[in-house]
């Protein structure tokens, strides 16, 4: 895709190696490993049914000062499997009566933000920056770059900006002023990793009773998996077996943004080294499951999972997946592990917590903008009965 015209306060860019160097240095984004250039581009180079842009806004001075990741995604509204899906489906009876959803043509959506990732991962600022002007610039900085392309201006839909906590909402509201509709949809599962778990067992120690002697009968159920870490020396035998599983995962799906390309993996790998996760689980040489996640600086992001599902109830394959994410992260001493969205109520049966996480939509018409925006009121995550398995704290203990 090419990139449109440079303005005074924002460069486009459609490919990461585009980006100079001098650019990255200056926005100094490495930390957050998801505005990592390697990353970006792994993304990038192993999907291409996906468009990418970028968007760099600079100061007066000409120093960059932000970044903003787009992705253009296709779809046929009927075929979805994936990240929308669970939104689109809440609006698709009523966006077809609206003609506000089409039914031959592809869907074309432009995403602010990470296609395969939840999490607030689709604009990075530096510090001593006002959030809520960069916000408003990287809003206008979107709709300069659609409007300058003839074909995307013709194509886009809809325009999504993707996903933030609560605590950013007083930020991320300026983007009413731009026409844009704030709506929630499925939670993130986070699980806060206590300072004093040193050990697996000193998770399980923090468990009541009924929710300890689950874990274990998961554990012992898939006592008999054999795992492995998948590394550059044997991820190519593997990745068939793998992508197979992630596909029969992938389809029943409610939250996942566009297929996934597995050969990603060889670039993370190679690019993020030991902080990029992956792990495979075998039964009699078979390859039953694997699970994948990324160490960003304080926190361990279970990604995605591959599953077996005729042999998981009998072997715990994905409970084995979830008690192993938490053991990874308490050996790397890490506060938090965020599970994504999916699966809300097993995960929060081993601790996790919804985390709510609102996104921004508009539609390019306005006038169906307008009519879109009253039904989104109307929208609602999906509802789940939350588990509470820790034990309660004592003033004792607390000191």
């Amino acid at each position: 895709m090419k990139a449109c015209t440079n303005t005074n306060n924002a460069l486009y860019f459609s490919s990461v190696p585009e980006i100079s160097e001098e650019i990255w240095e200056a926005l100094n984004c490495d930390k957050n490993l998801y505005f990592h250039r390697d990353f970006l581009f792994s993304i990038e180079e192993s999907n291409p049914g996906v468009q990418f842009a970028y968007i760099v806004l600079i100061d007066a001075n000409k120093k960059p000062i932000a970044i903003a990741t787009l992705q253009f995604v296709d779809f046929y509204i009927d075929d979805i499997k994936n990240d929308l899906e669970v939104v689109l489906r809440k609006i698709k009876s009523i966006g077809r009566k609206l003609h506000l959803l089409p039914k031959k043509t592809p869907l074309k959506i432009l995403i602010c933000g990470n296609t395969f990732v939840s999490g607030e991962h689709g604009v990075f600022i530096k510090k001593n920056q006002n959030k809520k002007t960069i916000i408003k610039e990287v809003a206008k900085a979107i709709l300069h770059f659609v409007n300058s392309n003839p074909i995307l201006k013709k194509e886009v839909n809809f325009f999504l900006i993707k996903d933030f906590i609560n605590e950013s909402l007083s930020i991320t509201d300026s983007l009413k002023d731009y026409n844009y509709s704030p709506f929630l949809v499925e939670p993130n599962m986070l699980l806060n990793l206590k300072e004093d778990w040193r050990s697996f067992d000193d998770y399980l120690a923090a468990l009541k009773t009924k929710f300890r002697v689950k874990a274990k009968k998961a554990l012992q159920l898939s006592a008999t998996l054999k795992t492995e870490d998948v590394t550059l020396e044997n991820i190519e035998n593997l990745l068939p077996e793998m992508t197979a599983l992630y596909k029969k995962v992938s389809s029943k799906a409610d939250f996942n943004l566009g297929d996934f390309n597995l050969e990603t993996y060889i670039s993370l790998k190679e690019g993020l080294q030991d902080n990029y996760i992956l792990k495979v689980y075998f039964l009699n040489g078979k390859v039953v499951g694997f699970m994948s996640g990324i160490v960003n600086q304080n926190s361990l992001d279970a990604h995605f999972v591959g599953i077996d599902y005729l042999l998981n109830k009998e072997y715990a394959i994905y409970q084995r997946m979830l008690y192993d994410y938490i053991e990874i992260a308490i050996q790397k001493r890490l506060k938090y592990l965020n599970f994504g969205r999916t699966a809300s109520e097993i995960k929060s049966s081993i601790g996790a917590i919804p985390q709510d996480l609102t996104m921004y939509i508009r539609h390019k018409k306005s006038i169906k903008n307008r009519i879109l925006k009253l039904f989104l009121q109307r929208i609602e995550p999906t509802p789940f009965h939350q588990k509470f398995p820790f034990k309660k704290v004592t003033a004792n203990e607390k000191r």
